[in-house]
């Protein structure tokens, strides 16, 4: 293990809100960052239909070390002790492939956590992480991260069905929001597609209706 640090925006322990595992507990770790600007029009980094809502800018250093002991704190003070679970982490952001590294995977694993990432695929990740989930954010042809466990796109009103070239077992598509509220229109529209496109399948952003976590 280096001594390398990791912007870190914020850690968490919750509900997953969205894919195929939406409904398990784990440490929500945020990485500082990103390489993408969505708004509603597309551009260059934006693949148009929605604004971000995420804030991802502030941070502070950790170790791989100091990262650890935090998600294990996070952990200990939302679980009950000694119920012999997996220790989940979902690494999301920003980007957090603008960071996260195979020594700190490695790390990770040899504290017995299990680890999901969420990324906009734009960059290769290092191999053996347990979950992956792509949400591209660019098109097609830029995309790097092109094995995942599941792909998952936001889709506004209006919006195609995707054409991936990501290899994924699961294929998402999540309706737009405004703010922490579902776009209705979007909602009909990617239930429309679905119909029509059967190897899809609909995630919602559950968390967004959460009041608190």
């Amino acid at each position: 293990m280096t001594g390398r640090t990791y912007s870190i925006n914020e850690i968490f322990y919750s509900i997953q809100g969205e894919g195929m595992r939406a409904g398990t507990a784990n440490v929500f770790v945020r990485f500082s960052g990103c390489n993408m600007e969505c708004r509603m029009e597309p551009g260059p980094k934006s693949p148009g239909g929605f604004d971000c809502d995420t804030e991802f800018v502030s941070g502070r250093k950790f170790t791989a070390a100091e990262l650890e002991t935090e998600m294990s704190l996070a952990f200990g003070e939302g679980c009950a002790p000694g119920n012999g679970l997996d220790r989940w982490a979902v690494l999301t952001g920003g980007e957090p492939g603008l960071q996260f590294d195979a020594d700190l995977l490695e790390f990770l694993h040899s504290k017995k956590w299990s680890i999901a990432i969420e990324t906009n695929g734009s960059l290769e990740l290092p191999s053996g992480i347990d979950w992956v989930t792509v949400s591209p954010k660019v098109a097609e042809h830029a995309l790097r991260q092109l094995v995942a466990h599941e792909v998952k796109y936001v889709r506004g009103y209006g919006q195609a069905i995707p054409r991936t070239r990501v290899e994924a077992k699961n294929k998402l598509l999540s309706p737009a929001h405004n703010g922490l509220d579902v776009d209705r229109k979007a909602l009909d529209w990617c239930i429309k597609l679905i119909k029509e496109n059967p190897e899809w399948r609909l995630s919602i952003q559950m968390h967004k209706a959460w009041l608190h976590r």
